[in-house]
């Protein structure tokens, strides 16, 4: 099993990756940038280059997150604002030796016409693939909507892949939180959903796992996630079908977990290998 955290890049990439390595980490995810713009960021590479290879000869794996605004449903004046960033995303992470980018799948931009927002994600998808050549990943990761909000299905995340004209250049992020407060796994159906999942390839693109519990119950569509051993409502049992499923056998599993219950990620990912490693 691979399981890591979300950790920080402001002392740089190399940094990061040797953090990731001092807590016990065997995957991480880092920011590429600042998390709260859309700016295209010149990168030290030799620092990028560094992270790559301290990654390869400690086998670590990583993933990168796009900044929060970054949305594949962009409004008409932030199109191109959104694609050279996530250009600029995959470049550095490329640069790192980094697995994939996860980015969030879209959201409604016209009730009125649903179809309107997948049209709108595969045409952002499309121009960023069509400029890049490297190979990191998009890595599409489901909503946490309440059930029937867009992107809360393996159906929408596998059909915008496969209409998109690169979809090798795409693959997917699983949040578990996410999952659980949407509907769309309800901790007691993984059997129903390893075979839908598998009858649509999804699993075949899935390259890791937001590890979460929630803080609220299923289905309430709530994205606030829970330490995995405590103060949340997906049980250790439930955790332990998923984590042990053949089908996520090569994937990572990276916690997006909070701090403010006295756990540290580093204690958080020791309970895990104890648990499950």
């Amino acid at each position: 099993m691979r399981f890591g955290c979300h950790v920080s890049i402001r002392e740089g990439y190399l940094a990061a990756a040797k953090h990731a390595h001092s807590i016990q980490a065997q995957a991480y995810q880092y920011f590429l940038k600042n998390p709260r713009s859309l700016s295209v960021k010149d990168f030290d590479r030799g620092d990028a280059e560094a992270c790559k290879e301290f990654c390869l000869s400690h086998s670590i794996l990583s993933i990168a997150h796009t900044p929060y605004p970054t949305s594949i449903t962009p409004s008409d004046d932030k199109k191109d604002a959104v694609v050279e960033s996530l250009l600029n995303d995959l470049e550095i992470a490329d640069a790192c030796g980094s697995v994939g980018v996860v980015v969030h799948f879209g959201s409604q931009i016209n009730p009125a016409s649903p179809l309107e927002s997948y049209q709108l994600m595969i045409e952002v998808l499309n121009s960023v693939t069509s400029g890049w050549e490297g190979t990191c990943k998009i890595l599409l990761e489901n909503n946490a909507g309440i059930p029937g909000t867009i992107g809360t299905t393996l159906e929408e995340l596998v059909q915008v892949r496969n209409l998109c004209g690169e979809p090798q250049k795409i693959g997917f992020c699983l949040d578990t939180c996410h999952a659980f407060a949407s509907g769309l796994w309800t901790g007691d159906n993984w059997k129903e959903l390893s075979k839908k999942g598998k009858e649509l390839d999804y699993f075949k693109e899935l390259s890791a796992v937001h590890l979460n519990n929630s803080k609220y119950g299923m289905g309430q569509g709530k994205d606030r996630h829970a330490n995995i051993f405590n103060a949340g409502h997906i049980n250790e049992e439930q955790f332990e079908e998923l984590i042990h499923s053949p089908l996520l056998k090569d994937v990572l599993f990276v916690l997006e977990t909070p701090k403010e219950y006295g756990i540290s990620h580093k204690e958080e990912i020791e309970q895990l290998y104890s648990k499950w490693g």
